[in-house]
């Protein structure tokens, strides 16, 4: 595909402005004495689940574009690829904004012990929420197509 895509520092854009509404959703939810909910190893699972299809599916375009082979590729399937890729980038940064807001929350009120077991939990969110969009990022990149030089 040619364009850029999806660019990292959108995707930063994203996870900074959806962590900033997170971090005061929920700030405002904690003031009035609840807690943030404990979150769920599946949604770890799922993210990281998520970054391999991407992967996967990107893979093939990217062994088509890289060997120029004869083989046949849809180029309908590269494009669900390539917007694949772009959605995944986006929904992992997206995710990544998300547990990181309250992990910060959480963060700042350490000494409860309820708080204390949600640090690693919303850490590891946040970490699945990057890998996600990295895989969305290199999944656009395999799909890339350079226009043809000018003479």
């Amino acid at each position: 595909m040619t364009g850029h895509g999806v660019r990292a520092r959108v995707a930063l854009a994203v996870s900074l402005g959806v962590g900033l509404v997170s971090w005061l959703l929920w700030h405002l939810v904690t003031a009035g004495g609840s807690l943030v909910p404990r979150p769920s190893w599946l949604a770890a699972g799922l993210l990281v689940a998520m970054a391999a299809f991407v992967v996967g599916f990107a893979w093939p375009v990217r062994a088509y574009l890289g060997a120029r082979s004869t083989k046949r590729l849809d180029p309908l399937r590269a494009a669900r690829v390539v917007v694949l890729a772009q959605a995944a980038t986006l929904t992992g940064a997206a995710a990544a904004g998300w547990y990181a807001g309250q992990l910060a929350v959480v963060a700042s009120g350490l000494e409860l012990v309820a708080n204390q077991s949600r640090v690693w939990r919303l850490a590891i969110l946040v970490g699945a929420g990057v890998v996600l969009s990295i895989a969305g990022l290199v999944g656009q990149h395999w799909c890339r197509v350079d226009p043809p030089p000018e003479d």
